[in-house]
């Protein structure tokens, strides 16, 4: 009687075990081995005792389940290398694209005719907010700007700042740093997220965790495309 396959097999063609995965062409020398068996023992076995059909089922069977595991890893990976292809092409769709991602600064520029600007910001709320205290300092903490907007919406939302003081005067042009606290109708602080303005730059391909990762320049870095919070 010729034995099945068993899982110390089926282990070495799908590389478990820590052995390595078998060749194309040793897996194909298996399965035609098998079967060379499986013929030979059908035309040499005893007629009082044949080879009983469950018997011989059961090692088709488990031929058939190499063949199809190999087969499944095979579409698996080409399905892998699809979603990382799709991956990479929908960032790429974002180079030269403004963003907000997770952070706390904002830039002033003036302009040349002497007008502030300043990037935008944002912030990220689980739920509505009866209010968001806004924030500005220098980078040496003195605060420059502030403001209350009352009914935040849930989810990311986003602000503009003209660039100018309290008093209505130009900022100084530079990197700001923004801070943001939300209040629920009780006046107790909420849970939330400040966003700052980036632009993508580039793109890097995914790597061993499939994350397609957005270089956002020397100041930001690179960020996964799942900490795109909007896209301005």
């Amino acid at each position: 009687m010729i034995d099945g396959i068993n899982n110390t097999v089926l282990d070495r063609i799908n590389g478990n075990g820590g052995n390595p995965k078998l060749s194309q062409s040793q897996s194909d020398e298996l399965r035609e081995s098998f079967l060379t068996m499986l013929v030979t023992q059908l035309e040499n076995q005893d007629p009082m005792d044949p080879m009983k059909n469950e018997e011989m089922t059961s090692q088709l069977a488990q031929i058939n389940t190499v063949s199809g595991i190999e087969q499944l890893n095979d579409t698996l990976n080409g399905i892998t290398q699809q979603m990382d292809a799709g991956k990479m092409l929908q960032a790429s769709g974002l180079i030269g694209n403004a963003v907000l991602v997770p952070g706390n600064s904002v830039k002033v520029n003036i302009d040349d005719e002497g007008a502030s600007h300043a990037t935008p910001f944002g912030i990220e709320l689980a739920k509505p907010a009866e209010r968001v205290d806004i924030s500005v300092t220098s980078k040496t903490g003195e605060v420059v700007y502030t403001e209350k907007v009352e009914n935040v919406s849930a989810g990311v939302q986003s602000f503009s700042w003209d660039g100018l003081n309290n008093n209505g005067e130009p900022l100084v042009a530079g990197d700001y740093r923004v801070s943001l606290k939300a209040f629920d109708a009780e006046g107790e602080e909420m849970s939330a997220e400040s966003l700052n303005y980036a632009l993508v730059q580039g793109v890097t391909p995914a790597k061993d965790d499939g994350d397609v990762r957005l270089d956002l320049g020397a100041i930001y870095g690179q960020v996964g495309i799942d900490q795109v919070k909007q896209i301005l």
